[in-house]
């Protein structure tokens, strides 16, 4: 596409409206005002329409596509709050069980849909980084041309853009031209207009950097998009939660088994019931109510070259009360106080006895480590106890099937299999028992062996939330150049007033790009000061003129 050159020498891309230099309209238009959006320029989107490139470009540079995007983000977004995600569900829950008990039909087909880890989804990134890319190509499709036609325009403008400003006036025969001119020059830098000259006119202008302010929103927004995007990325955030027992140890998420954290001691502290200051409120709660948790707790590191769980490799780093809102943090890591849970179930203790009267089972007595359970469990005088089942958390699934919703010990059931000293493991069948809490049924018709539940042990457990999140920066930067765009596009204006002496001839024009009153106020001060007189609002007069239009069209008399 062949480019325009104006009669002024000014060469302006194919498409333009006003010359880039002197303004003069290049496209003739039945409209008393000119098109002053983006300075009349042209677009690539609005020039550009053949190639496949243009086709993508055209689509994202449009406004309209741009806000449906967003449209369709917040619809999305939304979904993702119906239910919980994954990662706030209980603990130890499994999610494809969790949501359909939880929410029924419609919580499996929240499930079933992938809504449940919604916002790491393939297509919910891909709808954000639909939205940056618009961001990217709206902006570039104005911002350029935008800033080539400011930069290059002229303060001797051609009369034909000046008569086609909102604010224009002219004066023939106009008396002490020069004198005014100066005076206005004055009044103008009081008001902190920047003032350019040109054989002997003036363009006074004042708040320009206000234009860039939806540009530096964009700049703002995309920042803060690449930032959430960020999250994905498992050096770049972390979010995970970890159980320990107390007096146990578990392997922190995200430090690649370098570190660990020992629950020495975990204690909760109640209001006190008796203290009249709270008695309203507990009364109301119904039942005690926690005044404050903490899990007292040692950091350890792996030392170089130890190996994986090794506790006698482990250092200790440093301890912490971890409470809410004091957590324990290292090397960019936080470890916040967020759940616990009280007498969970730690061990079983059982003995083995006989209905033989003769049979001295005095010495079989073992405990089973209900997180960690062995498989096998021999004695000196030749019993021989093995699990072959276990079940943490018991249930029967709907094929009425043995199974276990999670590995939290809630309702341990265990399967044991009695070998005496006579049999052969390998050859026979032990008898079979299913024991858990009050429960201690034989499997394979009536044993001569039972295993009885002698003693239990509890522990109270921890929950933290192990948080890493290096994309803050950014996004705090990312909303700081959004806070700036905003503000600079919304408190400041771009005002340009033209005062050209043509032959004795006063000609004035003013353009906003918004807060025209601003500038009427403006020139309201010049006219007082001086006799340049006041511009007529040509958007006035054009929409009395149509209405009049109209009433004639409508009035009995004509016809």
């Amino acid at each position: 596409m062949e480019k325009v050159k104006c009669e002024c020498g000014h060469v302006n891309p194919y498409g333009t409206y006003l010359c880039e230099s002197c303004g003069k309209p290049l496209i003739e238009e039945k409209s008393k005002l000119a098109n002053m959006r983006y300075e009349g320029v042209a677009r690539r989107s609005q020039t550009y329409t053949r190639t496949f490139v243009d086709k993508i470009w055209n689509f994202f540079s449009s406004v309209k596509v741009g806000i449906w995007i967003i449209v369709v983000l917040l619809l999305t977004s939304s979904l993702g709050t119906l239910f919980p995600q994954e990662m706030y569900i209980p603990p130890g829950e499994n999610a494809t069980i969790y949501y359909e008990q939880e929410y029924g039909t419609l919580g499996k087909l929240y499930y079933q849909l992938g809504f449940h880890n919604l916002y790491s989804s393939w297509w919910y990134m891909l709808i954000i980084a639909a939205l940056g890319i618009s961001l990217v190509i709206c902006s570039l499709d104005r911002v350029v041309p935008l800033h080539r036609a400011l930069k290059t325009q002229r303060v001797t403008r051609h009369e034909a853009f000046l008569k086609r400003q909102r604010l224009f006036s002219q004066t023939d025969n106009a008396e002490n031209i020069d004198e005014d001119m100066i005076k206005a020059e004055s009044l103008l830098k009081e008001k902190r207009y920047k003032i350019r000259k040109e054989n002997g006119n003036i363009l006074a202008e004042k708040g320009r950097f206000s234009r860039w302010g939806p540009y530096v929103n964009h700049i703002g927004l995309i920042i803060f998009l690449i930032g959430g995007m960020l999250r994905f990325f498992p050096e770049m955030y972390l979010d995970e939660h970890v159980w320990v027992r107390e007096g146990e140890q578990e392997v922190i998420g995200g430090t690649n088994g370098e570190y660990f954290l020992r629950n020495n001691e975990f204690m909760i502290e109640l209001y006190d019931e008796e203290d009249e200051k709270y008695q309203p409120a507990l009364e109301r709660a119904g039942g005690p109510v926690v005044k404050t948790y903490q899990t007292s707790a040692t950091l350890l590191r792996r030392e170089a070259g130890g190996t994986i769980g090794s506790e006698t490799e482990l250092a200790e780093v440093k301890d912490h009360d971890i409470r809410v809102n004091d957590p324990l943090t290292f090397e960019g890591f936080s470890l916040y106080q967020v759940d616990y849970k009280l007498n969970e179930l730690s061990s079983f203790t059982f003995t083995l006895e006989s209905e033989e009267e003769n049979t001295d089972l005095t010495d079989i007595q073992f405990e089973v480590d209900l997180n960690d359970p062995e498989d096998v469990y021999e004695f000196d005088n030749g019993y021989r106890i093995e699990i072959l089942e276990y079940f943490p958390n018991f249930v029967i699934d709907d094929n009425r099937e043995p199974t276990t919703i999670n590995r939290i010990p809630d309702n341990p059931r265990i399967i044991f299999e009695v070998f005496p000293p006579e049999a052969d493991p390998e050859e026979e069948q032990g008898e079979l028992s299913l024991v858990g809490i009050q429960v201690n049924e034989p499997l394979n018709g009536e044993n001569d062996y039972t295993i009885r539940m002698t003693d239990v042990d509890m522990v109270n457990v921890t929950g933290l939330t192990i948080r890493k999140d290096r994309t803050l920066p950014i996004i705090s930067v990312g909303g700081f150049i959004f806070m700036i765009g905003l503000v600079q596009g919304s408190y400041w204006h771009h005002r340009r007033i033209w005062i050209q002496n043509r032959n004795g001839r006063l000609v004035l024009a003013g353009h906003a790009n918004k807060n025209w009153h601003g500038l009427k106020k403006d020139f309201k001060y010049l006219s007082d000061q001086t006799t340049i007189p006041m511009p007529v609002d040509q958007s006035e007069e054009s929409s009395e003129e149509e209405n009049e239009g109209v009433n004639e069209s409508h009035d009995p008399t004509q016809r």
